[in-house]
């Protein structure tokens, strides 16, 4: 994607400067993936926070209040199952006839679909019920194997794929590829969803992507390159952070706004270098993010930004910043592969 808007020059100086330090930051990011910086915190029990902009703000509420309808669910969760099932498109409608946000089956929906919004009706093709209704279905499941031993929520997503009967059968997540996948998906995708709780794994590929994109600088930006040789070697900005990562053996989505779902979001204050920033002009949606780089330390990313500029290091506290994704092979394979409108 091409970032718009103002071009964020550096002097020569800052450039020299960034060059100068960039060794040390390599050394750096090395250690913490080695383990200096300690791993992940474990999440705290309570409420599930969201993570900023990682659900569209017309959703939020919506995703909040009944993402905590029952035990087995929190907003994240189900967040990461709307988003796996419709990219938030309201107006999505699957080969098999599923239909809208929440993706359901117009069978499902008659026996499961809620009055969400107290309107008098159930459509569902309107988020306001359908949100609803997707919290209320996973209840319901959960309900139906909450005897089962093992983890409740992997149990109710495995129930969702595979019907409580084979939860039931095989005492957990049934022995289906499809089933095991899909839970894992979903579990990867709501770490991506979730507000961190504590200090962040470093990303053990981080110095690997960074030495990639540091070997691209002065190379001119290309819209929708991706650094083919019938492009010349040249690169958009998510066409960079896609072949960085895929230098390291991680297969990003080609686009940044789906990038920002690839594993969890450090704040400001806790980026380390590898982390991919990412900038947008309305920071309430992470569907609507335009721009990213690899952050390389010191408040400063290598990005490619626009036309008629080249691949090189510009800051990242800008007033569109949105924020930070610390990649994980896990939550970059959670992603879907499909392009955007395709959506079932």
């Amino acid at each position: 994607m091409r970032r718009a808007g103002k071009a964020w020059l550096l002097t020569g100086g800052a450039f020299g400067l960034c060059a100068g330090f960039l060794a040390l930051l390599l050394v750096g990011t090395y250690a913490a993936a080695a383990g200096f910086l300690g791993g992940a915190g474990s999440a705290a029990t309570g409420t599930v926070a969201l993570a900023k902009g990682s659900v569209p703000a017309r959703y939020q509420g919506l995703v909040q209040r009944w993402g905590n309808l029952c035990p087995a669910i929190n907003p994240a969760l189900l967040a990461a199952q709307l988003y796996q099932e419709s990219g938030w498109n309201p107006r999505a409608v699957s080969p098999a006839d599923a239909r809208g946000i929440a993706q359901f089956i117009p069978g499902t929906w008659a026996s499961h679909g809620v009055d969400g919004d107290g309107d008098g009706d159930r459509d569902i093709w309107d988020p306001q019920d359908a949100i609803p209704s997707a919290a209320s279905y996973d209840c319901a499941l959960a309900g139906y194997v909450k005897d089962v031993p093992g983890d409740p929520a992997s149990n109710m997503l495995a129930a969702y794929n595979a019907g409580a009967y084979a939860v039931i059968k095989y005492g957990g997540v049934p022995p289906y590829s499809e089933t095991r996948n899909y839970v894992k998906i979903i579990r990867s995708l709501e770490k991506s969803f979730a507000r961190p709780q504590g200090r962040l794994a470093p990303s053990q590929q981080a110095a690997g992507a960074i030495h990639y994109a540091q070997g691209k600088l002065g190379t001119p930006y290309l819209w929708g390159g991706t650094g083919t040789a019938a492009q010349g070697g040249r690169f958009d900005c998510s066409g960079l952070t896609q072949a960085a990562y895929d230098a390291v053996g991680i297969e990003l989505p080609r686009v940044a706004n789906d990038q920002y779902n690839a594993g969890p979001h450090p704040s400001r204050d806790e980026l380390l270098p590898g982390d991919l920033v990412f900038f947008s002009d309305d920071l309430t949606n992470s569907r609507a993010i335009r721009h990213v780089g690899i952050y390389v330390g010191g408040g400063y990313m290598i990005d490619a930004p626009r036309t008629g500029a080249v691949i090189r290091f510009d800051r990242i506290d800008t007033p569109d910043y949105f924020g930070a994704t610390r990649v994980t092979e896990d939550g970059a394979a959670a992603l879907p592969t499909r392009p955007p409108g395709t959506w079932a």
